[in-house]
């Protein structure tokens, strides 16, 4: 048993995936290819937004949105603690400040009732991320925003294809970035991603910014990075978008059987009732977690734990504010194997493997 079965996903769509790779092979066209534009016009829609810049991973996407809007030395990025290190990353690779603001301890998601507080002048984005599948409250966040003037910017690494209040995850805010690592609900077979934004201007400074910073050939009014998304693993995405929704549908089904044989037992996912989630990890909290991994791992059934580690408490982005509800819930989160394709039979022997676990 794995946390995702990639090979299943694949061994359903191979024909496709197949044919699309031999596309690129017989065109050549490894970078900038037609099916990039293919692939951020089906993204674009997807999302409901007028513009999709496809990059080389999630990171990236992360970082031209914050240069798209020339965040640097000096400004501060209001964002959660309890993520990725990417998230602080990209704000402290720029100079800027990552001013953490704790979560809601039932979704996990950053606490929007918190984030006014934190602003102050030198506040120039919000960067609330949508963590485990499930979208941030955006339209509380976007009304913060628009009170004080300052851009919203939904990390959605994990969350492409979720809504919240029917607006879709990467359309509900000026700039959005979401990553296609492999094991991301929507990935491809490498690293890569996107940035969305409803923004023309913000959306062709992106595609300039994310080719190292060039306006024609050779000229160079910005510094950019190389952030260009491979046009193989174009091809891979959109062989997986035909999928989609589908899988979608099928994460949302293990999770609704989850729910209902662990409620009882461990803290399962919190959903907003106002949200729809892709589950992009089935998290938990347990008492004595490395007892219970180490029960799981006896019974061959895997687990991972997001995030043990709060940002502010990593050495680059070390920061004294206190969080609390992060600090808890990083002691205590456990994922447990989640995708399209876990069977029932797969289920069941999570559910009894777990349950036992906790009970010793």
């Amino acid at each position: 048993m794995q946390l995702i079965d990639l090979q299943a996903q694949y061994r359903r769509i191979k024909s496709e995936v197949d044919a699309g790779i031999h596309a690129v092979l017989e065109h050549g066209r490894y970078v900038n290819g037609p099916e990039i534009e293919t692939l951020e016009t089906r993204l674009a829609e997807y999302a409901g937004v007028s513009h999709c810049v496809a990059l080389s991973s999630g990171t990236d996407a992360l970082l031209v949105t914050l240069m798209a809007l020339g965040i640097g030395r000096g400004d501060e990025v209001i964002t959660t603690p309890f993520t990725f290190i990417a998230t602080g990353e990209m704000i402290g690779l720029l100079g800027a400040t990552p001013v953490f603001v704790d979560i809601d301890p039932a979704t996990y998601n950053i606490d929007a009732d918190r984030i006014e507080a934190a602003i102050t002048e030198r506040t120039k984005a919000i960067m609330p991320v949508s963590l485990f599948g499930q979208m941030a409250d955006m339209p509380a966040i976007n009304t913060i925003g628009e009170r004080h003037g300052i851009p919203v910017i939904e990390d959605a690494a994990q969350s492409f294809g979720a809504t919240f209040a029917g607006q879709r995850s990467c359309g509900a805010s000026l700039l959005a970035a979401t990553s296609f690592f492999p094991a991301k609900p929507l990935g491809c077979y490498g690293d890569g991603g996107a940035a969305f934004t409803t923004d023309g201007a913000l959306a062709e400074r992106m595609r300039q910014l994310r080719n190292h910073g060039q306006t024609a050939p050779y000229q160079h009014p910005m510094l950019g990075i190389n952030g260009r998304l491979d046009t193989m693993q174009a091809a891979v995405l959109l062989a997986k978008l035909d999928v989609f929704d589908d899988e979608v549908a099928r994460r949302d089904q293990v999770a609704t059987r989850y729910n209902s044989a662990l409620s009882a037992h461990v803290m399962t996912p919190a959903l907003d009732e106002r949200a729809t989630s892709v589950y992009a990890q089935y998290t938990i909290q347990v008492d004595n977690r490395e007892a219970v991994r180490t029960a799981l791992d006896a019974a061959g059934i895997p687990s991972a734990v997001y995030y043990p580690v709060p940002l502010n408490r990593q050495p680059p982005l070390y920061s004294d504010v206190p969080i609390p509800e992060s600090e808890a819930a990083a002691e205590r989160v456990l994922s447990i194997p989640m995708h399209p394709y876990l069977d029932s039979a797969d289920q069941d022997r999570v559910i009894e493997a777990l349950i036992a676990a906790v009970k010793k």
